[in-house]
This record gives structure tokens, C-alpha cells and sequence, in this order.
């Protein structure tokens, strides 16, 4: 039985979440990733069992060092403000500076393979998150709301301004790039629409 080497791993990790976020994740197989990586098809099996492992393992890898980034600093505990501003910084932080692992993650979010790598969610995060909504109702820091709603309004706005970013380009065909300034006046409308009148 060969070896693992750590550095043909990580290259074939990083050319896999590559591929996909270029090609989608019907133009990726094992024989082009083991084309693009310079290793042989055998050497993927080292690592992975299949096609299926590869993409579930991956999402799962990605999706914990997200979920690392948007814990960093936070207590479900906080006030709801201050626990929405490092939120934000945080995911801010995590898309600006990782494109191409969010780029991946979305194509998997999309996929047949949410529910397995999303099932796998850290659970502390889960409880953090919402631990820090069922707080803030208590607290009357924000109106009581389902956790759809209350993700749709409280970062999607945020994201959006990240894929401008991305894109490069606004809704109104203008050049687009993230500014502290754009973010910060975007999170206060949110805060007032988040919060109890």
C-alpha cells in the first residue's frame, strides 16, 4: 500500500475545489482532477474512496473552517449589536479573503450533497447562533422573528454586497468594490429593521 503525502493531498484538494467552482460540479471527475493535479487516478484512491467522498469530505473540511472564522470572537452571550457587528466582520472576512472556498461551498449548497455536508455542521455552531437570536428576543434587542426571516435580513444584505464584489459590478451595471464604508451603512439599516420599535 503507498504512502500519503500531505503535499499531493493538499494540492489535489485545492485543484478539486478549483475545478468545481470552475467547471461546476457536473464537469468534474476524478480522471480531470488527477489530470489537472499531475498525480495518478490511483493516487486520488489513497485518499478518497470515490467521487462522492471526495466532494462530502471537502464540503465538510470547508464548511468547518467557515464556521471557525464566523465563531472567532463571538459568545452567543454578547449584546445583540456587538454580536452582529463581529458576525459581520467575520463573514466579511471569510468571503473576501477565501473566494474560492465560498465560490465551492455555494456550488455544494446548491447540490445533492447539501443535506450529508450540512448535516455535519459543527454543532456548536448551530447552538451559538441560536442561542444569540433567543437571547436578543429575550433581551428586546431585535423583534421576534423565524430563523428565515431573520437570515434574510440580517445578512443576506451583506452577502449581496459581497457578490457585487465578487462580480465586480452593481446591480446597475457600475464597477463594484467592498468598501468598510458600503458595509457599515448597509449593517445599520439592518439594525433598524432588526430591532424592536
Amino acid at each position: 500500500m503507498r504512502n500519503r503525502d500531505e503535499n499531493k493531498e493538499l494540492l489535489v484538494k485545492q485543484k478539486a475545489i478549483e475545478m468545481i467552482v470552475k467547471e461546476g460540479l457536473d464537469g468534474f471527475s476524478m480522471q480531470k482532477l488527477a489530470r489537472v493535479a499531475k498525480v495518478s487516478p490511483a493516487t486520488l484512491y489513497i485518499y478518497y474512496k470515490d467521487k462522492e467522498d471526495l466532494l462530502i469530505r471537502l464540503g465538510i473540511e470547508e464548511t468547518q473552517s467557515m464556521i471557525n472564522t464566523l465563531l472567532r470572537n463571538f459568545d452567543d452571550t454578547m449584546s445583540f449589536e456587538e454580536g452582529m457587528r463581529i458576525q459581520w466582520r467575520n463573514r466579511t472576512d471569510f468571503w473576501i479573503e477565501n473566494p474560492t472556498s465560498a465560490l465551492f461551498l455555494e456550488k455544494l449548497r446548491l447540490s445533492n450533497y447539501r443535506s450529508r455536508i450540512f448535516e455535519a455542521l459543527d454543532r456548536e455552531f448551530i447552538n451559538a447562533m441560536g442561542n444569540f437570536v433567543h437571547n436578543a428576543i429575550l433581551n428586546k434587542e431585535l423583534v421576534p422573528v423565524t430563523k428565515e426571516v431573520f437570515w434574510s435580513v440580517a445578512y443576506a444584505p451583506l452577502y449581496n454586497l459581497i457578490r457585487f464584489h465578487t462580480e465586480g459590478i452593481s446591480l446597475a451595471g457600475t464597477a463594484f468594490r467592498f468598501s468598510e464604508e458600503a458595509m457599515w451603512e448597509t449593517f445599520d439599516l439592518v439594525m433598524r429593521a432588526l430591532r424592536p420599535s
